[in-house]
């Protein structure tokens, strides 16, 4: 069983950045994929970073490419996104999401553990 505990959210202006973390129970998540996904009011869930096991590959969606960096920690159980230049419309609860198998993936049913979500607010 994996448990996943997100931090970081808040309220920040239009270009500004967060960093988003979390932190995961169990010795088995240095062999998990890890991901991000958020969900704007009256949106549908939706992908946004995904991370191997290694770290060593990482995929995003198209419209945070070059502005959101996924990482991970694997001494310390965390995996991070770097938000940068946020626009409004980022604006979402986000969760992170743990993959029981070590290739990444952009798929919401390929993961089976899920942390409560953290609030990001993007001002204009």
């Amino acid at each position: 069983q994996v448990q996943l505990v997100e931090s970081g959210g808040g309220l920040v202006q239009a270009g500004g950045s967060l960093r988003l973390s979390c932190a995961a129970s169990g010795r088995a998540f240095s062999t998990y994929a890890m991901g991000w996904f958020r969900q704007a009011p009256g949106k549908e869930r939706e992908f946004v970073a995904t991370i191997n096991w290694s770290g060593g590959a990482t995929d995003y969606r198209n419209s945070v490419k070059g502005r959101f960096t996924i990482s991970r920690d694997n001494a310390k159980n965390t995996v991070y996104l770097q938000m940068n230049s946020l626009k409004p419309e980022d604006t979402a609860v986000y969760y992170c999401a743990a993959r029981p198998a070590p290739l990444k993936s952009y798929s919401q049913g390929d993961y089976g553990y899920w942390g409560q979500g953290t609030q990001v607010t993007v001002s204009s």
